[in-house]
């Protein structure tokens, strides 16, 4: 099958599949003339990585992954490697939900400015602004 066949199958652009390719999550022949050729069963893979993309795999972690799916067992050592990057996504979405509170709160304070908040609502204290 033909990059482009297998492009319009799976969902993604060229350009995606010759970077998977590059990052060795995918792998093509060649024909005489140097045009990549896929089987079949790339379809599916490539919709597979795509699913690890959207978990939040990079493809260093995603090419670890991989020959588990192709034995079907997951090793101890790709169980620790998804742990981990489970692990680093939840810490960011706390830091994500810290910042989204913090911006909540700026927000409250614009649509409802307060003395605390605002030195130019202080009486007697607004003062012109520095140059």
């Amino acid at each position: 099958m033909r990059i482009g066949d297998v492009a319009s199958r799976a969902g993604v652009s060229v350009r995606a599949l010759r970077y998977y390719e590059e990052q060795g999550l995918l792998s093509a022949e060649r024909t005489s003339s140097g045009q990549r050729t896929y089987a079949e069963s790339v379809v599916e893979r490539v919709r597979l990585i795509q699913q690890f993309y959207a978990a939040g795999l990079s493809s260093r972690t995603i090419l670890q992954v991989l020959p588990c799916v192709d034995t079907g067992t997951a090793t101890p050592k790709v169980l620790d490697v998804l742990a981990t990057e489970r692990a680093r996504i939840a810490a960011t979405m706390n830091e994500l939900e810290q910042a989204l509170a913090h911006l909540d709160r700026m927000i409250d304070i614009a649509r409802h400015p307060h003395p605390d908040h605002c030195p130019a609502l202080r009486t007697g204290q607004a003062q012109a602004p520095a140059h």
